[in-house]
């Protein structure tokens, strides 16, 4: 994998689903070598979070690995090898501008309870992989805003719930780190 000096930004070339219209991502459950720990990063948006590297596919990137590996590099700044898929995770949360006076909205609407009710679609669908961390960086893409640390599983866990990131602590527990 090529270690770029900058991280891609915009979303001119982002990838989104044809089914649902959900942004496509892809990102890695990266685990040192005991499978015990789990690397994690600061939110750009809220500092005082951890979450798992993870970002948009692009339409010029030939596959989700390369896309998950490129998005580890330049968030956590590591490297390593992709020992399995995680598989995909819909993000269910509802949209940032969702009404949240969907469910009063319908119940009002007409009382008819044959009436389906349709959920959002997915915000995001997150392709996952399992990687193996080979080397850590002191210098990537963006080390200036992210800070990064190991978690145990118990750990992690805490604090992608705190995060409120249901969607990420499922490709956690899908992943092999060691739980106690």
């Amino acid at each position: 994998m090529e270690r770029s000096k900058v991280a891609r930004v915009g979303r001119k070339n982002q990838v989104y689903s044809k089914e649902t219209g959900a942004r496509v991502v892809a990102g890695c459950v990266c685990l040192n070598d005991k499978k015990d720990e789990v690397l994690m990063i600061s939110s750009s948006a809220h500092k005082d979070k951890w979450i798992l590297p993870k970002g948009g596919v692009e339409s010029d990137e030939p596959n989700y690995e390369t896309t998950a590996q490129r998005e580890t590099w330049e968030e956590a700044g590591c490297t390593g090898t992709i020992v399995r898929s995680l598989g995909v995770v819909q993000d269910m949360r509802p949209p940032k501008e969702w009404n949240t006076n969907f469910q009063e909205e319908v119940e009002a609407s007409n009382g008819d309870d044959n009436q389906e009710i349709i959920a959002h679609p997915p915000r995001s669908e997150f392709h996952f992989f399992e990687l193996q961390v080979d080397q850590i960086f002191d210098e990537f893409p963006e080390s200036h805003k992210r800070q990064r640390k190991y978690f145990s599983y118990a750990e992690a866990k805490r604090e992608l719930l705190r995060s409120k990131r249901p969607e990420l602590l499922e490709a956690l527990d899908r992943s092999s780190i060691i739980r106690p």
